[in-house]
């Protein structure tokens, strides 16, 4: 999918101005208020009425939320119902909802329980299954591994790995977390105040940057630990 225009601008004032291309996967990398959740929200149709979106994309399929794109939050407490069993909250049939517990390593017995009653990462992997019921040609991550213990995002990110592989969907990984995504995705797109400053291949940026902000993005993850050499 060629993102070949995204421009979006409140009262005149050009909050982003990107393009991209996601072959297979990419990572949307930058700090906090560059524009990563801007974006997602301009492709999933979410941007308030006052916001003026300039969207162009060549691609095989329309964007529409829920079908051909999906979306995976960062925070799975707050994704689902607390007061519906977790079997109600999908619409597929109970074929695709086992095959992707199957896949996501998840018991069956869960459906019948409440979204409370489940620890963080099996809450994270129902979201992925719900994400993901509808067969999307591309799933939005938004920071999806940050309300996670280390073990758990290590898991994570490998079911998203072969659930690609199984599924065929193109993933955009908005995060801050280069580590993470270093780990799933093939390429990467550092965005700083609305603009891409750096793109290729994710080993060619982040071990031979050319822009001062990636290598202060780099050594603030590498200084917390976060990103592994």
């Amino acid at each position: 999918m060629q993102v070949s225009k995204l421009v979006i601008s409140l009262h005149q004032e050009i909050l982003v101005d990107i393009a991209f291309d996601i072959q297979s996967s990419l990572a949307l990398i930058g700090q906090s208020g560059s524009g990563k959740s801007l974006t997602l929200k301009a492709l999933l149709g979410m941007l308030p009425k006052e916001m003026h979106v300039v969207l162009k994309y060549n691609a095989d399929f329309r964007l529409i939320r829920g079908k051909t794109v999906s979306f995976v939050p960062q925070n799975p407490f707050t994704a689902l119902s607390p007061l519906t069993k977790i079997k109600k909250q999908f619409f597929s049939s109970t074929t695709r909802v086992r095959e992707l517990f199957d896949a996501l390593g998840l018991e069956y017995a869960l459906l019948e329980r409440f979204a409370p009653e489940l620890s963080g990462g099996q809450l994270q992997r129902v979201v992925i299954a719900i994400a993901l019921e509808s067969k999307p040609k591309l799933l939005l991550l938004d920071e999806p591994t940050t309300a996670l213990d280390p073990d758990t995002k290590e898991t994570v990110l490998q079911l998203l790995q072969r659930l690609q592989k199984k599924e065929q969907f193109k993933i955009l990984f908005v995060t801050h977390d280069i580590n993470s995504a270093k780990e799933l995705c093939e390429d990467v797109a550092i965005i700083k105040n609305g603009k891409v400053v750096e793109r290729g291949k994710m080993d060619d940026v982040l071990y031979n940057p050319k822009q001062v902000y990636t290598k202060t993005l780099i050594e603030a993850n590498f200084a917390n630990r976060k990103f592994r050499i």
